[in-house]
């Protein structure tokens, strides 16, 4: 905090001001040298408010706090209350660099991001020199050599295959194989043996770069109850202005006050009615728990979506890449040896999601026996075929003979593929698409809750009934195109519902961006995570889940700030009109109330997710029984 303040002009004058408020006090026998310190104290505590009064005052063409402030220092110095006024002026200046102190706070999520990327990259040269160059000077095209265990500079495409850990990406903690050709990200660490990457994206293009511009957007839209204090706050200052001479009359009209008594109860007026707490209500806490939220791997954009997500009370959720990973496995099959070396070998040369599920779980299988001079054929929108050996779809096997009745042992709603030989079907394997780990553990949260998450997808039925039961989902919606997405959105929207979407593909982005709260996969195409409010950056429901309950607390917090700015104006206000509240009390009680107000709002940056360890045993206990 002391390395903040020295480091700002601001905190520097907060701390000369302070030192000369002190020795004014301190001075008190000597009324000259005292009055001296005081006037120096204004100056350097009063400096950067009457500079803001000044330049927001002309600029926006409206008073502001800072105005009310310091006209109320300038009137308690004109009546020889000079300690009074430095006072109110220390405990206006100190709650304002406390609140600059929490925005400030707020930012570092974005340092603690950028930080997570290296600023360097070891450039590789057309002559085979090897230089070290800013990642900001890489342009798409050229090549970086990252070595063993180094963090990867920029997003690029692998020239070999190499094992890539993305948990600062992703949060997935395994390390995952990555192939030649693949697109890596920024921030990630190349486990494997050291590759060339060659630059797809300049360093303000990339991943996290996005994540970083998403975090400062945020920042700078403030939140609706922020925006409604904004608008309220020039007319109640115009308000304020307005009534304190007509107080300041009527005391010495009704109740027979001196000027100079008239004028310091005015004064107090000024000072105890400004809405210094209620103006910092809302911003800081706001900004906290924006900066939570991206600590935790969920970016908002913007104080509205950060208030919002608490009050949806329905959420929309695709399936693929959303509660499952998108990516196949295989969970049963029967297939002879032989020609299960044989598929494997088929397999191996497509790219397809279903034929690198296979290849992969049967990566330790050895295919020395397999002629690999025979031609593999692509039967489109089949299979693949190598000589008489035939892997596909279901339906082109509708003619071919079943004598070990593989049709019927086949478990229904699972994506399945047939091995034939000749006219004869001799195997198959069933493949399921995985369900993420924390995704039955977040729904079950939300339906405590009581937000109704059901499920709507592009796939079938079947499909769509399994994934539903085995995270606990009992409405679901199956063969939706991008246009049935928006329409249901729609629906619930008519009916009264503040509706959530939460998606990772371009077939999302109507849903995500039509829906109250639009929700991304941080995985996901970019067109999604342009739709959204909210953007999942670690593929994790259950900090999905926290944000909510974050967004909650926010909603509390505001509201308690706000119940509470508005009482203490209200107290003090009384005390004054009837007498028995000084200038000094009035400061003590209206600038601590400002000041205490942005400490409830900090409570945010700290704020833990007490599920965490609770959500990580549930899990552990599922990957034992599995």
């Amino acid at each position: 905090m002391m390395t903040y303040i020295l480091k700002q002009r601001e905190g520097q004058f907060l701390l000369i001001g302070t030192i000369l408020l002190v020795l004014g006090f301190i001075s008190f026998t000597n009324p000259v040298l005292s009055r001296l310190f005081f006037y120096a104290a204004i100056f350097f505590l009063g400096f950067f408010a009457t500079k803001d009064a000044i330049i927001e005052t002309l600029k926006d063409k409206s008073p502001n706090v800072d105005l009310l402030m310091v006209l109320a220092a300038i009137g308690a110095l004109l009546i020889g209350y000079e300690s009074e006024g430095a006072m109110l002026l220390f405990i206006f200046a100190g709650a304002e660099f406390l609140e600059d102190f929490a925005m400030n706070k707020s930012t570092r999520a974005i340092e603690e991001l950028m930080g997570q990327v290296p600023d360097t990259a070891q450039l590789l040269k057309e002559n085979g020199d090897v230089v070290e160059v800013p990642t900001s000077q890489l342009s798409v095209g050229q090549v970086v050599v990252v070595a063993k265990g180094a963090q990867l500079p920029i997003d690029g495409y692998l020239d070999r295959t190499t094992t890539i850990n993305e948990a600062a990406l992703t949060g997935e903690s395994l390390p995952v194989e990555k192939e030649k050709g693949e697109e890596v990200f920024a921030g990630t660490i190349n486990e494997g043996n050291s590759i060339y990457l060659t630059v797809s994206k300049t360093s303000k293009e990339t991943v996290f770069s996005n994540i970083v511009r998403m975090v400062e957007e945020a920042q700078s839209r403030p939140s609706q109850i922020s925006r409604l204090i904004d608008r309220l706050e020039s007319k109640y200052v115009i308000g304020v202005l307005l009534a304190v001479p007509v107080f300041i009359i009527l005391l010495m009209l009704i109740g027979s006050m001196s000027f100079q008594d008239a004028f310091y109860r005015g004064m107090v007026l000024l000072t105890v009615a400004s809405p210094c707490a209620l103006v910092a209500s809302a911003t800081p806490a706001t900004l906290s728990a924006i900066s939570n939220g991206a600590k935790n791997g969920i970016l908002f954009k913007g104080g509205a979506a950060m208030e919002a997500l608490n009050t949806m009370d329905i959420l929309l959720s695709d399936k693929t890449g959303t509660l499952t990973f998108g990516e196949f496995k295989v969970v049963d099959s029967q297939v002879p040896e032989h020609i299960l070396k044989e598929v494997v070998f088929m397999e191996q040369t497509s790219s397809h999601p279903i034929a690198e599920a296979i290849s992969t779980s049967y990566s330790d299988l050895s295919l020395d026996s397999v002629d690999q001079n025979e031609m593999v054929e692509e039967i489109v929108a089949v299979g693949m075929q190598k000589g008489d050996i035939i892997v596909g779809k279901p339906s082109y096997f509708e003619t071919f003979n079943d004598p070990n009745g593989y049709r019927k042992q086949v478990e229904q709603g699972y994506t399945t593929i047939f091995v034939g030989q000749g006219k004869e079907i001799v195997g198959y394997f069933v493949l399921a698409d995985q369900v993420r780990d924390e995704a039955k553990y977040a729904i079950g949260q939300f339906q405590k809750e009581g937000v109704d998450v059901q499920l709507i997808t592009g796939d079938n039925p079947k499909v769509a009934k399994l994934v539903s039961d085995e995270v606990g989902i009992e409405t679901f919606q199956a063969s939706c195109l991008p246009e049935d997405k928006i329409k249901r959105v729609q629906l619930e929207h008519e009916a009264g519902h503040v509706v959530g979407v939460i998606g990772d593909g371009i077939n999302d982005a109507p849903a995500l961006a039509g829906a109250d709260i639009g929700i991304a996969m941080g995985s996901g195409s970019s067109v999604a995570m342009e739709s959204a409010d909210v953007v999942i950056v670690k593929n994790n429901l259950a900090k999905l889940f926290y944000s909510y309950e974050l967004s909650g607390k926010l909603n509390r917090i505001i509201k308690q700030n706000i119940l509470f700015s508005i009482s203490v104006i209200v107290i003090l206000v009384i005390l004054n009109i009837i007498g028995i509240l000084d200038l000094p009390m009035g400061v003590v009680f209206h600038e601590g109330s400002t000041i205490l107000v942005i400490l409830n709002g900090l409570r945010l940056l700290v704020e833990k997710d007490t599920q965490e360890n609770t959500h990580q045993e549930s899990v552990e206990v599922t990957s034992l029984k599995n």
